[in-house]
């Protein structure tokens, strides 16, 4: 940069900066949101597009710096919105904004596709005064597209890479959110999560990661895989700045039945910040299973993870099984709601595009060819082998099977039989069970690995448990502060 007091605050103040950070210097006007824009934009092309090449962000908002500038004035004329006002954001790129920006899921086919308005969540953060700072590349369709695409690669986007390390996996479907958040590109972002896609990536990037309980937070305009399953969630640095977030996300919509029952749609979450909030907690860790796909190094920073939690005042009981770890599962409710949901998706979005199904969509891929199917389509082909009807007996019998064996008889179970507060899996690893109920986890970071891959410990509860998921979270990281910048 030119100008050589936002280079230097770019190059030492800007690195791991927090929102409160943030909003101290804005009101003592030390520095503006459109300068904050222009510091983050520079770190974009030093390092996402040049340098170490993340390929993190698919595409910037061009309007960013209007929009932050208007909240400047906004600052000075009439005050604050809040702890988001100015704050610049990424949204992952299978989330609607009616902005200049496409809205793709990475793909080709929608690689011209502009919303028609902006998703629920995408409305609640501009009126909180956020700036949509761009759009974060993922695996493509969330991943789940093709069986063997690595995480973090789409058609449209490329390859995003770790940026602790191009040997590492960066964790998808937000892979382009976990690795732009890790090498500081913006302040938080948010990702998307059906199984393990906002914890994987936070995990493997040494982020804070929720995937809340799903109908907490609105999904109307995104472009879903399964409604039993989606939710949208905040990644950040730090608990707090992933709890502010939240804040913004969560709530009611007419156009979302899932967030009626919503317990928690006004609950404020930076009251459960508690330094203290492991004390008295009962924590139990599902080893048996989970553990096993660890590399020796990750168990010996897990195990030092499950002794910090006793140290900090948790009671830990290892060793404890979720019976139902090992049924047969499978996966017909997300090929079937994916058919179903995606059709509906793609009649909202502009004809021109010139796909409205599942159908479609298969044979534009077709006749794009390599460049659109490096890794195949076999997953949209098994979806779309589907009859897509849910009132299919094989599509009920699997959804009864998931609710029944992931609440009652899995997580529901051994929480009761242990009187837990919160189970722990490893990174990612048991994303799967808690995904299919609905239930919430979040990921802080738990070391390296003597490589400096990161590891992420996740914890894991009921439904809207998330105040007392952020009590341990906080109280952990606050009393082992394992995140350092790739940089």
């Amino acid at each position: 940069m030119i100008n050589e007091q936002l280079n230097k605050l770019k190059n030492e103040w800007l690195v791991e900066v927090t929102i409160d950070e943030i909003q101290e210097k804005l009101d003592r006007n030390e520095i503006t949101s459109r300068e904050l824009v222009l510091m983050y934009l520079s770190r974009i092309a030093e390092i996402d597009q040049s340098g170490p090449m993340l390929n993190s962000i698919i595409e910037v908002n061009p309007e960013a710096l209007h929009i932050a500038a208007a909240l400047d004035y906004e600052r000075k004329t009439k005050g604050s919105r809040g702890p988001l006002h100015g704050i610049p954001i990424l949204i992952k790129d299978n989330i609607d904004t009616a902005d200049k920006m496409h809205t793709s899921a990475g793909s080709l086919v929608l690689a011209n596709s502009y919303a028609k308005e902006d998703a629920t969540l995408v409305r609640q953060l501009r009126e909180a005064g956020a700036v949509i700072l761009g759009k974060t590349n993922l695996t493509e369709w969330a991943n789940f597209i093709a069986e063997d695409m690595p995480t973090g690669y789409s058609s449209r986007g490329g390859q995003v890479l770790n940026p602790y390390g191009v040997s590492f996996i960066v964790g998808g479907s937000s892979a382009g959110s976990g690795a732009a958040i890790a090498a500081n590109l913006s302040v938080v972002a948010v990702g998307t999560e059906t199984s393990g896609s906002i914890l994987s990536p936070a995990s493997q990037n040494s982020l804070v990661g929720i995937k809340p309980t799903v109908g907490l937070i609105s999904r109307k305009g995104i472009i879903p895989i399964s409604h039993t399953q989606d939710t949208a969630g905040p990644m950040a640095r730090t608990v707090k700045d992933a709890t502010i977030l939240l804040n913004s996300l969560r709530g009611t919509d007419s156009f979302d039945s899932a967030t009626h029952s919503n317990e928690l749609a006004n609950y404020d979450f930076t009251q459960n910040l508690k330094v203290d909030g492991l004390s008295g907690k009962r924590i139990g860790i599902a080893r048996n299973t989970y553990f096993d796909e660890l590399k020796d190094s990750q168990v010996s920073v897990m195990d030092e993870a499950i002794k910090k939690l006793e140290d900090l005042g948790a009671t830990v009981i290892d060793l404890v099984d979720i019976p139902t770890t090992n049924e047969q599962w499978d996966i017909n409710v997300l090929l079937y709601e994916f058919k179903n949901d995606l059709n509906a998706y793609l009649n909202t979005i502009d004809p021109i595009v010139g796909v409205h199904s599942l159908t479609d969509v298969i044979k534009a891929n077709e006749k794009l060819g390599e460049k659109a199917l490096k890794y195949g389509q076999q997953v949209f082909l098994d979806a779309d082998a589907t009859s897509g009807n849910l009132t299919d007996p094989q599509y009920i019998e699997s959804l009864e099977k998931d609710d029944y064996l992931s609440k009652t008889k899995g997580i529901d179970a051994a929480m009761k039989e242990h009187e837990l507060d919160a189970i722990v899996f490893p990174n990612n690893i048991g994303a799967m069970i808690p995904a299919k109920a609905g239930y919430p986890s979040i990921t802080v970071p738990a070391g390296y690995t003597l490589e400096g891959e990161p590891v992420g410990i996740t914890f894991t509860a009921k439904a809207y448990m998330e105040p007392i998921l952020i009590e341990i979270a906080y109280s952990y990281e606050q009393g082992t502060k394992h995140r350092v910048s790739p940089f």
